[in-house]
Formats: C-alpha cells, sequence, structure tokens
C-alpha cells in the first residue's frame, strides 16, 4: 500500500473515532447512576439521562449516555436515587394559593378558640383598614359548627376580615366587611348561593358560593406588584414539591403573560379562562395564538354546583345529615350547555367543575348532546373533581371519553366526615379512583391548591392508601378504591399532560421531549405505601435547569 493510501485510511480512522467521542448533539447535562421512571410505557425504567438545552436527548443505561458527554458537559450523579417526569397538577388556582402563603393559616386549627385567635393575632400584624383574606378554614375540625362574625369582631374592628373555607365555596365576613361592602340584614338572598342568617333572620356572616360574589366585588383589588410577588412566591413553593407545570384554573392573565414576557416563570402554565367568557378567549387566540411551552391558554373554567363540606353540591338524594338540603346548581343546566356548544364549536377546551352525582349525571348529558350536535373530534372534555357518580355513569364516562381531573387529597381529607354527610351506600363511589381507571379513561390528578396542598408525594400516597388525615382508616377509606403507586404517577404525569393536549411535549422522559424531572429520595414503587408521604424532594428541573434543591 503507498504510504500515501495508508495516510488516508489513518486519518479516516482517527476521524471516526473523533465522530464517536464527540456526538453531532453533545450534551449539557447527564445524570448516571438513577432509578428512572420514564413514564414511557415502551421503556418503563432507565439509568441514566441526556439532555440538550431544554430537551432530553436521550434515556437510557450509564453505558450507553457516555457519548454524549464531551467535556463541556456538566454531570450529575444521581446516587441511585428515584427520578420521575415532573409532575403536573392538573387543577390549581395559582396565584390565590401564592396570595395565601403570606396571609393568615386556619387551615389546621382544632377549636373555635383556636380559629378566632389566629385572627386577632394576625391582625395585630396588619395596619388598620387592611382586608384579611385566605385563611382556609375548616369547620370540620372541631365538629361541624359553622363560624360566625361574633367569633372576631371584637378582635377586628378596624380589619375588614374575609376568609375562606379551604374548600373555597363558602367564605365569613365580619362586620367591618359587611360595612366595607355596604351589606346589611335586608340584603336579598342570591341564586346559586347562600346566605346564611340565624333563627332571627340576621347575618351570621356565612356567605356560600355566588352569593360570596356580593363581598367579593368589594375587596380592593393587589397590586400588580403583589400579584407578580404572589406568582414567584407560588412558583417557588411548588418547585420544592416536584411540580413542573400547573393547570391553572383562571384569572390574573395580565400577571401571567408579564411574567412570561419577562422570562421571569419557572413553572409551565395551562391557563383556562372562565367558561363565560368563551368568545374573548376564542379571539385572543385568533389574534395571539395559543401560547408557548411555559403559557399556554385554550381552556375554559366552568361550574355546575358547589362542594360537599359546604352542602352545595348538587345530588339527587339529600344530604343524610340535612334531609331537606340536596345542594344546587350555581349555573342552570341551559346556560351551561349554551355556554359549552359554543366554546366547542370554537374548539376551545371544556373545563368544567361537578361534585354531586347530580351535577356530574347532567354534564354528561350536555357533553353527550355537544357531541352528537358538534360531530367527533379530539375534544378532551374534562370534568374537575369528578367526586360522587352514581353507578351507571362510570360507563358513560368512558364512552364520552371525558377526563376526570381529581383530587386525591380530599379522600383523605373529606374521607374523615363524609359518611356523616352522605351515608354509607354513596361513599362506595365516592373518590372513586380504582372505578375511574378501570373505565380505561385518562385521570389525571392535581390538588386544587389552596383547597389543598400542592404536594404531588400526598397526593400519591392518599391515592395508594386512602388512609385519612385523622389516622382512623390504617387500611384505608372505602379501600377497594385504592390504585397503584405506577396509576397515581401516571395520573400526576402522563395523564396530566394528555389532559392539556401536551402529550408530545411532556409528561414522559423520552428523547425530544421537555428535560422537566424530579429526583427523589426514594423508589416510591418499592416503599411501603404508607411510607411515601416520608419522601422527599431532592431537586426539581424544569427545561434542564434546577429550579430547587433541597439544602
Amino acid at each position: 500500500m503507498h504510504s500515501i493510501a495508508k495516510l488516508v485510511l489513518g486519518i479516516a480512522f482517527l476521524t471516526s473515532l473523533i465522530s464517536c467521542t464527540h456526538p453531532s448533539e453533545p450534551a449539557d447535562l447527564v445524570i448516571t447512576n438513577a432509578t428512572i421512571w420514564t413514564g414511557n410505557e415502551e421503556q418503563p425504567y432507565a439509568q441514566a439521562m441526556a439532555i440538550r438545552a431544554d430537551t432530553l436527548l436521550f434515556v437510557g443505561s450509564n453505558e450507553a449516555v457516555a457519548k454524549y458527554q464531551t467535556d463541556q458537559t456538566e454531570t450529575l450523579d444521581a446516587q441511585g436515587h428515584f427520578i420521575t417526569p415532573g409532575f403536573i397538577d392538573s387543577h390549581v388556582h395559582f396565584l390565590t394559593g401564592g396570595f395565601n402563603l403570606s396571609s393568615v393559616q386556619l387551615r389546621d386549627a382544632q377549636t373555635p378558640e383556636e380559629f378566632a385567635n389566629r385572627i386577632k393575632e394576625f391582625a395585630a400584624t396588619q395596619e388598620p383598614g387592611t382586608w384579611i383574606l385566605g385563611g382556609d378554614w375548616n369547620h370540620e375540625n372541631w365538629g361541624g359548627e359553622l363560624p360566625t362574625k361574633e367569633w372576631i369582631d371584637q378582635f377586628t374592628p378596624h380589619h375588614p376580615v374575609w376568609v375562606t373555607r379551604l374548600d373555597g365555596h363558602m367564605s365569613l365576613a365580619n362586620t367591618a366587611a359587611l360595612n366595607a361592602a355596604g351589606i346589611d340584614n335586608t340584603v336579598k338572598d342570591v341564586t346559586g348561593g347562600t346566605i346564611v342568617r340565624d333563627k332571627k333572620g340576621n347575618l351570621t356572616g356565612i356567605f356560600k358560593d355566588r352569593a360570596s360574589d356580593l363581598i367579593d366585588a368589594k375587596v380592593p383589588p393587589p397590586s400588580d406588584q403583589q400579584v407578580d410577588q404572589a406568582l414567584q412566591a407560588a412558583m417557588h413553593y411548588v418547585a420544592a414539591q416536584g411540580v413542573t407545570s400547573v393547570h391553572h384554573m383562571a384569572g390574573y392573565m395580565e400577571a401571567l403573560e408579564r411574567a412570561r414576557n419577562n422570562n421571569s416563570l419557572i413553572t409551565r402554565i395551562y391557563a383556562a379562562m372562565p367558561l363565560k367568557d368563551w368568545a374573548v378567549l376564542s379571539e385572543k387566540i385568533k389574534k395571539e395564538g395559543s401560547g408557548n411551552k411555559w403559557l399556554k391558554i385554550g381552556g375554559l373554567k366552568g361550574f355546575v354546583d358547589g362542594s360537599l363540606g359546604s352542602h352545595t353540591a348538587a345530588f339527587f338524594e339529600p344530604y343524610t345529615d340535612v334531609p331537606n338540603d340536596s345542594g344546587f346548581f350555581t349555573n342552570p343546566p341551559e346556560k351551561l350547555y349554551e355556554w359549552i356548544s359554543a366554546a366547542d364549536k370554537a374548539d376551545l377546551q371544556l373545563i368544567v367543575h361537578a361534585i354531586g352525582d347530580k351535577a356530574i349525571h347532567t354534564l354528561l348529558n350536555i357533553y353527550e348532546k355537544v357531541e352528537k350536535e358538534n360531530g367527533m373530534k379530539d375534544r378532551r372534555f374534562r370534568i374537575e373533581h369528578a367526586q360522587h357518580f352514581i353507578p351507571d355513569d362510570f360507563k358513560r364516562l368512558a364512552a364520552l371519553k371525558v377526563i376526570p381531573s381529581v383530587q386525591p387529597y380530599h379522600a383523605i381529607d373529606d374521607g374523615r366526615w363524609a359518611e356523616k354527610v352522605i351515608g354509607a351506600e354513596r361513599i362506595k363511589t365516592t373518590y372513586a379512583f380504582k372505578s375511574l381507571f378501570d373505565t380505561g379513561v385518562k385521570v389525571a390528578f392535581g390538588s386544587d391548591w389552596f383547597v389543598a396542598p400542592p404536594i404531588p408525594l400526598e397526593g400519591i400516597y392518599a391515592a395508594v392508601t386512602r388512609r385519612t388525615l385523622d389516622d382512623q382508616n390504617p387500611d384505608g377509606w372505602v379501600p377497594e378504591q385504592k390504585i397503584t403507586v405506577e396509576q397515581a404517577l401516571a395520573g400526576y404525569t402522563t395523564h396530566a399532560a394528555y389532559a392539556s393536549f401536551d402529550e408530545n411535549i411532556k409528561g414522559s422522559l423520552e428523547p425530544g421531549k421537555l428535560a422537566d424531572f424530579v429526583i427523589v429520595d426514594q423508589d416510591l414503587t418499592k416503599i411501603k405505601p404508607e411510607k411515601i408521604r416520608e419522601t422527599q424532594v431532592l431537586q426539581t428541573f424544569v427545561g434542564g435547569k434546577s429550579v430547587y434543591k433541597k439544602k
């Protein structure tokens, strides 16, 4: 062989070596030695990942990932820790959650005295005239007696107080708030809501559902700076829980767009608008598009009824503890049909709250009618909460391919007292997670924050164990409705991504998808289910960038 030919072959050989060790797409970050639950049925588990910019290049073995490394590649040894796709919370009131982080904390107040004292102490830290909001109280903690304005008036003469039950469906106003809103005992009742009065006809301060609008309208709006701070607080709080995306149930669109334009989002947000504003959303999308991978629009949030804890969820049969009350619709079915049909024709997604069995049945009727009238398409109707089913409606849910968007934490919270409210028979199909999964539909999981904590590990624990918060059900409340850890993980990842039409870019760890993932200290699929709530988030990544790291 001529020396020139040998030289050419030698150069070719060296070039091939260089191409093997320096890939055309070198990784910015390589993670090794992990136990990765990918959410990808074709490849359920892996050891390593390679990331370039905000996207996954490779998911597989420690050996195979090496080809994506160069001298400039950052490496992270996961030390055997568990990695899942970033958790997606399918139902939050995101800015309200952010605001409530800095307000009075009433969720765990166990007595009327503690409830009142916390408000007293918080009011002492606020300037006179400042409204005290949020709270998230739960009257079931002290046996079910509703609070009244008399509990707190003596402590808050200079502070309007408007604190909300943790379900968001009733609130307590003190006298200062009533005065500020111009409301007295002559106020007329409200359709779709309840104004609670004592035996003499006097206001107690409790307003339920649509009646709350009377005072909500008088609460001074926060400044842009306060809203921006609440958004940042919310994002950093959920990042510490492993949440990388949320489905936000309406409001504060300007603040979300401001943060997107300033590149200050660290949480991906699918933001809904109120159902009645479907035409506004349709026009907005025509002019501006539906957004990007950080902030996306296209969903409409509506309401059929209220909540179980407030006795405003609509049932076919009366509440067990109040035989003359079966709840009510917060919007007439005729109006809901009108809005839903028009929104569906505009190719918008319906995200509608229905809790009681009558509300769910009514909403399924509307969805079925709209589908027949508007024709078949990939519409992905959603039922938010989907708490109390009549048995036959599970089949209808599957036939219509409706997505139930449910909140597992509610089961271990409400399970402490739900039987008292709706009886032994109806609880069998309440928070019926296994029955929902058994239909074959995509069940999306979330928290309903501020109503419940936006902590997916708590939600997975709740769905898998069904152990109520009072530890009175060690084998699980309605244990036949338990699901597996893998199903719960799917609810917070692949199914949740599907629920916002995002399954092609997130929800599982696959090449070409966004590098959104969370590192947890224990393998959720291997430890005892009751230990899941003790696990800890070690680090959260959004788009390949660390947005939270445990200290």
